[in-house]
C-alpha cells in the first residue's frame, strides 16, 4: 500500500492506493472510526487519486485499460455517491498536475499539442491559463489560491525544467530557471495560509538541495544540510522547520530541520528506504518503508519518540526475503543478493536494470526480485550512470549517448560478477522492465558473448518508430537525452536502438509488451520480433490487455512465472 495522505481541513480523512484486492485500487480511511473502504474497482486499475481540501471530495484518474489518458473524476467521501466529471471544460488527455483548492481548481493536460493548464473558479467550466508546445505541467498552488507554480521546458529541455508562477488568471508573477543542465523542481507552498514562500529543490552544485523561494518579493534562501548523497523535503505544518529525506547509497534516513535555527536533528527510524513521508498536523512522521528483506509498511513515529508500525496492507502477507549487499566497481555502485542456503560457488544470476532511466535500485522489499532468489538465482542489480541518487553529472552522464554509456557499468559489473566467482559466465540474464527493458535488448546486441539469456518487458525496442508512437512528454524527454529529434539526430538514434544490432542477438529472449502502452507503444516492438523471427532466431513473447504494466497482481504473478520458467528452461 501507498503512503496514506489526507484532507488539509479533515485529517482524519484519508486516501491510500492498495493491491489487496489482487488489483491496485482506490482507498478510503476514515481514522476518526478507523474504517477502510475500496473505493474505485476496475478490471485494469486506477493508479491517480486525490482528496478536496474539505475532504468531502475523492478525485481519480479515469483512463482506459491502462493507456494513461483519460479524465478526472471524483465522488463523495462517504459511500454510496455517483462518479461525475470533475471539472467541466478540460478535455481528455494525459495527466500532467492537479492541484485542487476550494475556491481554485488547476488541472494540467499534455497531448500530441504540448501542454496546457486549466483553471476552474467556484466549479465553473475551465479556462486556459498556459499553453506551449514543450513539455510543463502543475506543480504546487498557494495555500489562499492566489498563487500556481508552473514547471515548464519552454527553453527546450524538459529534463531540466525551468519554474514560473502565475495568478490563477493567468499573469506571471515570477520566473525561476538556473541555466543550461540544471533543473528546479516545485516541492510546496507554504503549508501556512498566507505565507507564499515556495519551497524547492535545485542543483546548482551538481546534487539535489533546497531552496525555499519567497515569490512576492523575488528572493531566496538556500538551505544548507550537511549530508552527503542528495536530499528532498516537505514542510511541517507550521512552516517552522522541514521534514528532509536524505538519500545516500541506496538507503534512507528522515531528519527535522529547524528554519529559525539551522539544526538539523535526525529522526530514530529504521534502516532501510523510506518510499515517502509526511508530518501530520499534531507533529508525528508517518513513513513508508521497507527493506530487502522485510516486507512494506506504514510506519509513525510519534512526537513522543514513539515508533511503530501504523498499518500493514491486508490480505496475503510476503515472507521476509533475503538482504541486500554493496559492492563498488570504480565509481559504479551494485545491489546484490544471494539465496539464502546457496553456498559459495558461483550461481546462474539475473542482472536486473532499473528503469527510469532516472530512478535507483534502493534497499528497499521486492517479490519480484525475492521470486528470482527462492528459485535459485542470484540477483545483482546496478545502478548505472544515469542513476538518480549520485549527483547530477552521474544521472546527465548519459546525454547524447543513452544506453551504451549504461551498458558500460553493467558490463563492468558483470566483470567483478564472474572474476569474483559470484556468477556463473554461462548462466547470466540480463533483465529489466521499461528502460531496463530498452537495456536488456540493447545488451543482447552488443554484448552477446556476455549473456545466456534476456527477459525484456515493455521496452524500447525500435527508437526511431518508439519516438513516432509515444507520448509527447517522453519524446521532449527522448530530443533533451539525445539532443534532438530523429529528424536532426538520425544517426544518434539508429546507434542507440536495439534493432541497429537485432542480427547479433544470440541468446534466447523473451519479450513482454502491454496492447495499450503509450510509452514503449507495441508497433515497435513487433518491429523488432519480426526481425528477430526472420532469421530464426530464438524467441517469446507474453502479450498483455494493459498499459506500461499492469495493476493486477494475478496477471504480474502470471508475467513473474513465465519470466522464471523461461530463464530456467533456456539454461
Amino acid at each position: 500500500m501507498s503512503l496514506p495522505g489526507w484532507a488539509d481541513d479533515a485529517p482524519d480523512r484519508s486516501l491510500y492506493l492498495s493491491n489487496s484486492s489482487g488489483v491496485w485500487e482506490i482507498y478510503a480511511w476514515d481514522r476518526g472510526a478507523d474504517t477502510h473502504r475500496k473505493v474505485t474497482d476496475r478490471p485494469n486499475g486506477t493508479s491517480h487519486a486525490a482528496l478536496s481540501p474539505d475532504g468531502e471530495q475523492i478525485w481519480w484518474f479515469d483512463d482506459t485499460d491502462g493507456d494513461e489518458f483519460g479524465v478526472w473524476v471524483r465522488e463523495p467521501f462517504k459511500p454510496g455517491g455517483q462518479v461525475e466529471a470533475a471539472v467541466e471544460g478540460v478535455p481528455a488527455a494525459y495527466p500532467a498536475g492537479l492541484e485542487i483548492g476550494h475556491e481554485v481548481v488547476v488541472v494540467g493536460t499534455s497531448t500530441d499539442d504540448g501542454t496546457a493548464v486549466y483553471v476552474s473558479r467556484s466549479g465553473g467550466p475551465a479556462t486556459v491559463v498556459y499553453a506551449h508546445e514543450n513539455d510543463g505541467g502543475v506543480a504546487a498552488l498557494s495555500k489562499d489560491e492566489t498563487l500556481i507554480a508552473l514547471a515548464h521546458s519552454e527553453h527546450g529541455d524538459n529534463r531540466h525544467a525551468a519554474l514560473r508562477v502565475v495568478t490563477p488568471d493567468g499573469t506571471k508573477v515570477a520566473e525561476k530557471w538556473d541555466g543550461p543542465g540544471k533543473g528546479l523542481d516545485a516541492i510546496a507552498f507554504s503549508p501556512v495560509r498566507g505565507d507564499n514562500r515556495l519551497l524547492v529543490l535545485h542543483e546548482r552544485r551538481g546534487r539535489e538541495e533546497l531552496l525555499i523561494w519567497d515569490v512576492e518579493a523575488d528572493t531566496e534562501t538556500e538551505i544548507a544540510v550537511d549530508l552527503p548523497g542528495e536530499i528532498s523535503a516537505d514542510w511541517y505544518e507550521d512552516a517552522s522547520a522541514l521534514l528532509v529525506v536524505h538519500t545516500f547509497q541506496a538507503r534512507n534516513t528522515l531528519h527535522r530541520y529547524d528554519l529559525s535555527t539551522g539544526n538539523l536533528s535526525a529522526l530514530d527510524t529504521p534502516h532501510g528506504t523510506v518510499g515517502s513521508a509526511n508530518v501530520r498536523p499534531d507533529g508525528a512522521v508517518e513513513y513508508s518503508w521497507s527493506s530487502a528483506a522485510q516486507p512494506g509498511v506504514v510506519r509513525v513515529l510519534d512526537v513522543d519518540g514513539d515508533e511503530r508500525v501504523l498499518l500493514s496492507p491486508q490480505g496475503h502477507k510476503a515472507p521476509p526475503s533475503v538482504g541486500l549487499e554493496d559492492v563498488f566497481v570504480g565509481d559504479v555502485h551494485a545491489l546484490v543478493a544471494r539465496p539464502q542456503d546457496a553456498g559459495d560457488g558461483p550461481l546462474p544470476t539475473v542482472f536486473s536494470l532499473h528503469g527510469g532511466p532516472h530512478a535507483a535500485d534502493e534497499d528497499r522489499f521486492s517479490a519480484y526480485r525475492a521470486v528470482w532468489l527462492d528459485a535459485g538465482f542470484a540477483v545483482v542489480h546496478v545502478n548505472y550512470r544515469g542513476s538518480t541518487g549520485y549527483g547530477s553529472k552521474w544521472r546527465d552522464a548519459i546525454e547524447g549517448r543513452p544506453g551504451l554509456t549504461e551498458l558500460e557499468d553493467v558490463a563492468a559489473v558483470h566483470d567483478w560478477a564472474v572474476s569474483s566467482g559470484f556468477a556463473d559466465p554461462a548462466k547470466c540474464v540480463v533483465n529489466g522492465a521499461s528502460w531496463g527493458g530498452y537495456l536488456t535488448l540493447l545488451a543482447l546486441g552488443t554484448q552477446p558473448e556476455r549473456w545466456a539469456a534476456g527477459i525484456a518487458g515493455v521496452p524500447v525496442a525500435d527508437y526511431l518508430a518508439a519516438y513516432e508512437d509515444e507520448m509527447e512528454p517522453l519524446r521532449a524527454f527522448d530530443r533533451a537525452l539525445f539532443g534532438g529529434s530523429p529528424e536532426e539526430v538520425p544517426d544518434r538514434y539508429r546507434e542507440c536502438s536495439p534493432l541497429t544490432y537485432v542480427d547479433a542477438v544470440r541468446a534466447p529472449v523473451l519479450v513482454l509488451a502491454g496492447e495499450n502502452d503509450p510509452r514503449c507503444p507495441i508497433r515497435q516492438i513487433d518491429n523488432y520480433l519480426d526481425r528477430l523471427a526472420a532469421r530464426g532466431a530464438e524467441y517469446e513473447v507474453y502479450r498483455y490487455d494493459a498499459g506500461h504494466g499492469s495493476l493486477v497482481v494475478a496477471e504480474t504473478i502470471r508475467q513473474t512465472a513465465a519470466e522464471v520458467a523461461f530463464a530456467r528452461r533456456v539454461l
